[in-house]
């Protein structure tokens, strides 16, 4: 099975591109769709979260207030730490699933973390989408309603830009149209496909 890896910083358009690999036919595993999963209400993860941060990253439906657990995290490097060393080993189970459940010619494995957590591991491949920092704060700020200096603090938290692209084996620069992005996936879509023939 051929597992693409798709990643890139904050605000570059990785939802974009794999909502069209999806569109096209391909499993889309998601690794912030794992993540939600392993702090749901009744998991032993959510419970060691409140423990250590408090009732305040805690909803009144009993939910993961993530914007409240996000800013603590990242304020503070050792508890963004704390909390990577409970959910990673968890997330990473729950990815190998759903990787495992797969039925399609190929499967992505969309991740922000991709490199960083060592998901890199589970892929062949690593796609990263790319686009210069000040369209990633410019889209970020205005797709999350924040301001300039959290999303700065956000992309200063993830790899540097040149160490991302220099782990890539294919890069889509993305700081033109949807349609652009469309074509480049689509190219893409079709050199895995052939790939994925030859594993």
């Amino acid at each position: 099975m051929l597992v693409v890896g798709v990643t890139g910083g904050i605000g570059s358009g990785k939802t974009a591109a794999t909502d069209r690999f999806q569109a096209l036919g391909i499993t889309v595993v998601d690794a912030d769709l794992a993540s939600r999963v392993v702090v749901e209400p009744g998991r032993p993860a959510l419970k060691a979260i409140e423990e250590h941060f408090g009732k305040e990253v805690i909803a009144d439906d009993g939910t993961l207030n993530r914007r409240a657990l996000r800013d603590i995290v990242f304020a503070n490097p050792e508890e963004r730490k704390w909390l990577e060393r409970l959910t990673h080993p968890l997330i990473a189970q729950e990815i190998v699933n759903q990787i495992q459940a797969s039925q399609s010619p190929y499967t992505i494995l969309a991740s922000p973390l991709l490199l960083e957590s060592g998901q890199s591991r589970m892929a062949q491949r690593v796609l990263v989408i790319d686009v210069p920092e000040d369209v990633q704060i410019a889209r970020t700020a205005t797709r999350d309603n924040t301001d300039a200096k959290s999303v700065k603090a956000i992309i200063a938290a993830q790899m540097k830009r040149a160490d991302r692209l220099a782990k890539a084996d294919d890069v889509i620069v993305n700081d033109r149209s949807l349609e652009d992005l469309h074509q480049a996936v689509d190219a893409l879509h079709q050199q895995y496909l052939e790939m994925a023939k030859s594993l």
